[in-house]
C-alpha cells in the first residue's frame, strides 16, 4: 500500500461541541469531479498514518487535536487502519507518577505501516551491504567493510548537518540537527528531557533505513558517532525503533551536567537504554 499524496488531501473538518454532524458535501469545481467519499475517507486516513510517522505513537485525543478532526473519527480511522495493519495499540509510557484510570492508548505504525512509506529499497540495500562483507572476505574483515562504507556515507551526509549546527547558538543546536534530520527523511524533533537540567532528547520518528540498519549495525553505529561530534559531546542511544519503540531517541547531555548524572538520567528514563560503545547499539537503526 502507497500512501497518497498529502497535496491532494482536504482540509479537515472543524471539531465542534456535542455529538459532531456531518461534513457539508463540498461543491464540485468546474471541470472537476467531487471526491468519491471512498477517496476522502482514505486521504484522511493517510494523514492519521502520516502524523503518527512524524510524531511517533500518538493517542486518539491527541491526533483529533493535531489534525483538528473529532475523537470519534479518529477512533474509525485508527480501527480501519489497524485492521489493516498499519498501526497498532501501545500503552502510552508515562513519565513520572501515574494518574489513576486507565493508561490512554497510544497508536504506533508497525512495520507494515512504515513500509508503506518509503522503505521500498530496503531488500537491494541489504543486497549490496551484504556483498561488500562478502567481497572484503566475510567475518570480521566482513563487518568492518559494512562499517567504513557506513562512516563513509555519513561523513558526507554530515557535511550538510554541520552546517545547520554550526551556524546555531549552542543552545539550539539540537534543534538545529533536528531540522536537517527531518529534510532527509528522518522526521526529528528535539525536546526536553524527563529531566531538562540534564539535558535534551533528539527524537526520529522516522527511520528511512530501518530494516536495514537492523541488520548491519554498522549504520546505527556511524550515526550515533556523527551525533556526537556534530554536537561535540557524547550522546546516547534510549530507544529505537528496532527494539520495537515508536521513536528512536539519542540523549543529548547539557554542558557540564557531568557524566554520573547524565548515565543516572538516561538509564532511568527507559529500560532498553543503549551507547554507541556497547555491543547492542548496532542493533539499533540508524
Amino acid at each position: 500500500m502507497k500512501y497518497a499524496s498529502e497535496d491532494q488531501e482536504r482540509p479537515a473538518v472543524q471539531p465542534t461541541a456535542g455529538p459532531a454532524s456531518p461534513a457539508p458535501e463540498r461543491p464540485a469545481q468546474a471541470g472537476r469531479p467531487a471526491p468519491a467519499p471512498h477517496d476522502e475517507q482514505q486521504g484522511t486516513r493517510n494523514r492519521v498514518a502520516r502524523s503518527i510517522l512524524d510524531h511517533g505513537p500518538s493517542t486518539a485525543a491527541e491526533l483529533a487535536l493535531r489534525l483538528e478532526l473529532t475523537q470519534a473519527a479518529v477512533r474509525r480511522h485508527l480501527d480501519a487502519l489497524a485492521a489493516e495493519g498499519v498501526v497498532e495499540p501501545r500503552e502510552k509510557r508515562v513519565y513520572g507518577a501515574r494518574g489513576r484510570g486507565r493508561p490512554a492508548r497510544a497508536f504506533a505504525l508497525t512495520d507494515c505501516g512504515r513500509d508503506a512509506f518509503d522503505q521500498a529499497y530496503d531488500q537491494l540495500a541489504s543486497d549490496a551491504l551484504r556483498w561488500i562483507a562478502q567481497s572484503a572476505g566475510g567475518g570480521e574483515k566482513g563487518e568492518a567493510a559494512v562499517a567504513a562504507f557506513a562512516r563513509a556515507r555519513l561523513a558526507a551526509q554530515a557535511e550538510g548537518y554541520r552546517k545547520a549546527v554550526e551556524a546555531a547558538e549552542p543552545e539550539a543546536r539540537t534543534e538545529a540537527l533536528a531540522k536537517a534530520l527531518t529534510a532527509d527523511g528522518y522526521a526529528a524533533t528535539a525536546r526536553s528531557a524527563p529531566n531538562p537540567q540534564l539535558g535534551e532528547q533528539l527524537c526520529q520518528h522516522h527511520c528511512p533505513v530501518a530494516h536495514v540498519a537492523e541488520q548491519y549495525p554498522q549504520l546505527c553505529e556511524a550515526e550515533t558517532e556523527v551525533f556526537s561530534r556534530l554536537l561535540g559531546t557524547h550522546v546516547q542511544r534510549l530507544a529505537t525503533i528496532a527494539h520495537g519503540d515508536g521513536v528512536c531517541t539519542t540523549f543529548v547531555p547539557k554542558a557540564g551536567a557531568g557524566k554520573a548524572a547524565h548515565s543516572s538520567t538516561a538509564h532511568s528514563s527507559t529500560p532498553k537504554t543503549t551507547t554507541a560503545s556497547a555491543s547492542t547499539a548496532g542493533r539499533n537503526p540508524a
